[in-house]
């Protein structure tokens, strides 16, 4: 069974983070919600707040196949402020492993260099921050080991789209017909 690691940081778009989940672990995934900031309650920038499983820092991230960090703000600001968060990116991202993000949350893959060359999509607030990056404006790209959402709006295809790549495109199409989701694969 693959397994998954959410970062969530104060200041999170509530959505962003809970659908690709949600998807996941509908296809079986093991998704463990891992807080930054030192609370496991983390609340989001729309005021609902998410109880984490775990604090970031208890986790051991050598179990992961892949990382997933949701957008919004300030919850983008606070992961890429994140020490543990950039570590763990740049780890993944050297292993292979898949790194995703949404919305403004792909800023801290080009802030940390890693879309030199490759096809990725944000928000388009967010844009000129894929730095390096072919930015396409498409819902999602996927890009060797990297794996972009332009926003909440893409919040399921994302997900679906992660389940592809972890589980089976089988199973993604699946979960697309249960949810009634109109799914182009």
């Amino acid at each position: 069974m693959s397994k998954v690691i959410v970062f969530l940081a104060p200041g999170l778009e509530e959505c962003e983070a809970l659908v690709p989940a949600d998807l996941l672990r509908r296809a079986g995934v093991e998704v463990t919600l891992a807080a930054i900031g030192g609370d496991k309650l983390v609340t989001g920038s729309h005021h609902m707040t998410i109880t984490a499983d775990l604090l970031a820092e208890e986790a051991d991230l050598s179990g992961y196949d892949a990382l997933f960090l949701p957008g919004g703000l300030p919850g983008t600001t606070n992961l890429g402020e994140s020490e543990l968060v950039k570590k763990a990116v740049l780890s993944f991202h050297g292993e292979g492993k898949i790194i995703s993000a949404i919305c403004a949350a792909p800023s801290i893959f080009g802030g940390l260099g890693l879309l030199q060359g490759k096809n990725a999509t944000s928000h388009p607030s967010f844009e000129d921050k894929l730095t390096g990056a072919h930015v396409t404006g498409h819902l999602v790209d996927v890009d060797g080991n990297i794996t972009t959402g332009r926003g909440l709006g893409a919040a399921i295809p994302f997900g679906l789209k992660l389940v592809e790549q972890l589980v089976s495109r089988e199973k993604a199409e699946q979960i697309a017909t249960a949810i009634a989701y109109p799914y182009e694969f």
